[in-house]
């Protein structure tokens, strides 16, 4: 039995969480599952609400669903990032909420109702499902979950036919990984991404012998990945909703690092993102194979 949980990665003096507490955030690779968890046995639950509706009332729903009736639920957000909403969100599945404000955040304390009500529909709402307008599963929270992303899209228009082993790094749930399988010379993929809900998604969307995919951050070594003859990447420059632009310097280093010596890099970036002075220290070429739209494509060569 799952004693007490916490949901996300609060930043370090924001809040107090039980010693032991089961992690269940999709992005902290290896963390367990919150709908995998058992109904009405928890005692207590911290959450790091998400700022996507959606996404925020699953794991609401479930961190309800998961703890034993009278047990405490702390629920906080910055207040600029769904912290605000918080307070109805809570009383709407029938809890006495307690609120207050610190540091930037909202916080939301309520005892977990008897029979909290609209828990099936906010489940059924965020789970995974297959998205009509892709053809391929998908789930809220998940990057572009519902569409195509523009930076994705253009990599796909100039990406060529690939062999050998390669390497989808930040794969999502696995819409560029998908083309490139369609070339039969393409020997085998790993397909690495932060996002437990994508690398689920993508398995389902992945069904080859020649997959590999991973619950990984990709800033660190992954095991097993070195000698590739291609990397192909839309790497991130956002976290925790803020432009990191040092995810995207980390991602580049990080395919230079698995590629063999005659190795390509294909990647897009937002055309105001810097990184052309790491491409070249990395790579022995990098030259732009598209410009549009707001993005530019990549093709490094080793």
């Amino acid at each position: 039995m799952t004693a007490a949980f916490i949901y996300g990665a609060p930043s370090p003096g924001l809040i107090d969480t039980p010693v032991g507490a089961v992690q269940l955030s999709p992005l902290i690779p290896g963390s367990t599952d919150i709908a995998a968890l058992p109904d009405a046995q928890a005692h207590s639950a911290t959450v790091l609400a998400p700022p996507g509706t959606l996404e925020r009332d699953f794991v609401l729903a479930h961190a309800l669903r998961a703890l034993e009736p009278g047990a405490s639920l702390t629920a906080f957000a910055p207040k600029d990032k769904g912290g605000a909403r918080l307070k109805k969100a809570l009383e709407g599945f029938g809890c006495v909420v307690t609120e207050t404000a610190r540091k930037h955040h909202r916080f939301c304390s309520v005892m977990r109702p008897a029979a909290p009500g609209g828990l099936s529909e906010a489940i059924a709402g965020g789970a995974p499902r297959i998205v009509p307008e892709l053809g391929v599963w998908s789930q809220p929270g998940v990057f572009s979950w519902d569409r195509p992303d523009p930076g994705s899209v253009r990599l796909l228009e100039a990406l060529p036919a690939l062999s050998g082993q390669g390497a989808d790094l930040g794969c999502g749930i696995g819409l560029l990984a998908r083309q490139i399988l369609t070339s039969a010379k393409v020997t085998a993929l790993a397909c690495a991404d932060i996002d437990g809900r994508a690398v689920a998604c993508a398995e389902h969307n992945l069904d080859d012998p020649r997959v590999n995919v991973i619950w990984a951050d990709v800033r660190r070594p992954l095991e097993g990945l070195a000698d590739l003859d291609f990397v192909v990447m839309n790497p991130p420059f956002h976290d925790g909703g803020a432009e990191d632009r040092a995810l995207g310097v980390a991602f580049i280093e990080a395919a230079s690092r698995m590629l063999s010596k005659r190795g390509v890099c294909w990647l897009v970036a937002n055309r105001h993102l810097p990184y052309e002075a790491v491409l070249a220290s990395a790579f022995s070429t990098a030259t732009v194979r598209g410009e549009s739209g707001g993005y530019k494509i990549f093709e490094a060569r080793k």
